[in-house]
């Protein structure tokens, strides 16, 4: 049996694979208007939960109240998952019915 050693003059180069990778799957984030739910308390979940501005977060619970429903940011899976969880529990210690949901982006 023969055993094949490297050259030692072997000037070969060995090369990356190149592998393409895509970006993860993004959702939307959504809060859903309710006629019990106060407004300051959206803008608080709004700049507590996703990082907005009062600002920001005043026009996004504008949008929820007259349209139905807004949107708070796109996230990765995990995150949206974690921020819907986040204002789930921040609602229901203060027994508002705000409802916030995920979908795909």
């Amino acid at each position: 049996m023969a055993v094949h050693s490297p050259r030692p003059n072997d000037d070969s180069v060995l090369e990356a694979e190149r592998v393409d990778t895509k970006p993860p799957p993004m959702y939307r984030v959504l809060l859903l208007n309710d006629d019990y739910t106060p407004m300051d308390f959206v803008v608080g979940i709004l700049q507590q939960v996703f990082a907005m501005t009062r600002e920001q977060a005043t026009g996004v619970m504008l949008q929820v109240h007259r349209t139905g429903m807004g949107t708070c940011g796109v996230f990765t899976k995990e995150v949206a998952d974690t921020k819907v969880a986040q204002v789930a529990e921040l609602a229901a210690s203060y027994q508002h019915p705000l409802q916030c949901t995920m979908e795909p982006n």
